[in-house]
């Protein structure tokens, strides 16, 4: 590896580090999301979290780190979150029926 290719390299892991640490990178934008509050939505619906966890289809322990941010739902998983945040208790009865 020559001297200008070890710099590139170099150059883009403190961008890549910059822009882990939330600062911004010349170059790119940011696309905000707002995360789904699982703990919120779930106690909204008055609901274990086994229990929870059985009606929209994922393990328990998903559940538990999505409550603990520790990680976070995506896709499909999102989606349902979102349908039953808006309305808790008719959308945990459809999904129990």
């Amino acid at each position: 590896m020559d001297k200008q290719h070890f710099d590139q390299l170099v150059k883009g892991v403190r961008e890549m580090k910059r822009h882990v640490a939330g600062k911004s990178i010349r170059g790119t934008r940011a696309t905000v999301v707002d995360e789904p509050d699982v703990r919120a939505i779930r106690r909204a619906a008055d609901i274990s979290q086994s229990q929870f966890a059985k009606l929209i289809g994922v393990n328990l322990r998903t559940l538990q780190n999505w409550e603990q941010r520790r990680t976070r739902p995506t896709g499909p998983a999102r989606a349902l979150l979102k349908i039953v945040a808006s309305n808790p208790k008719s959308a945990l009865e459809a999904l129990h029926a």
